[in-house]
């Protein structure tokens, strides 16, 4: 039976871009993911030097998703596991660049706090106080989240097993870009001065990258 495949880049359906004519440039990040027909669930993967990351969007549930992070991450102790409220994630590429400064900063001892996944937390939220990165952008009741996952294959793979009843398809990314502006307070001026073809990213992603203990 033929397969058939998406090729996401940035966490955008190519075929949404310019099809067979989309471009690409240093540091998109394309994912192929088979597509089963009649259902499945889709996440995205990529690698961060020797880090596997994969990222998985949970339903919205009524159930306590700070909960079940807690429950997560005392069953898989080996994989770093952070949830991001959707709505402040531009694109896949967006969570790459952040992942690796924060993995970048937990081997050069400087997080902003003593936990990797805190520290993602805290860049994504552009802020260097965790009650206010939790309050702002951490999981929340009824509202739709991405999983994020930092650790060996084979042990998220366990992982999205456990959960996939809890997961749907990672793709493709609400275009967020208003929202992300308002929140951030970016205005036309400072993208202007942004050389750039994605100045948004990149605007929000140096926000992060100065963050200083």
């Amino acid at each position: 039976m033929p397969k058939t495949f998406l090729l996401p880049v940035n966490g955008v359906d190519s075929s949404a871009l310019q099809g067979t004519e989309t471009s690409l440039k240093d540091g998109d990040v394309v994912s192929i993911i088979p597509v089963v027909h009649g259902g499945g669930k889709m996440s995205i993967n990529f690698s961060i030097s020797n880090y596997n990351v994969e990222l998985a969007r949970l339903k919205k549930t009524s159930t306590d998703p700070i909960k079940l992070l807690e429950d997560l991450r005392v069953r898989f102790p080996g994989v770093i596991i952070q949830g991001i409220r959707s709505q402040y994630i531009l694109n896949a590429s967006h969570v790459k660049r952040i992942i690796e400064i924060s993995l970048a900063a937990s081997k050069s001892n400087t997080l902003l706090s003593n936990k990797v996944e805190t520290d993602i937390l805290m860049r994504f939220a552009c802020t260097r106080q965790i009650s206010e990165a939790i309050n702002k952008i951490g999981l929340r009741e009824n509202s739709a989240s991405v999983l994020i996952m930092i650790g060996k294959k084979p042990l998220i793979k366990k992982l999205l097993a456990e959960i996939s009843h809890m997961t749907e398809s990672v793709l493709p990314f609400p275009n967020n870009a208003n929202f992300i502006k308002k929140e951030f307070k970016i205005t036309k001026k400072e993208l202007d001065c942004v050389m750039s073809k994605e100045p948004l990213e990149d605007l929000i992603v140096e926000r992060s990258a100065v963050l200083i203990h």
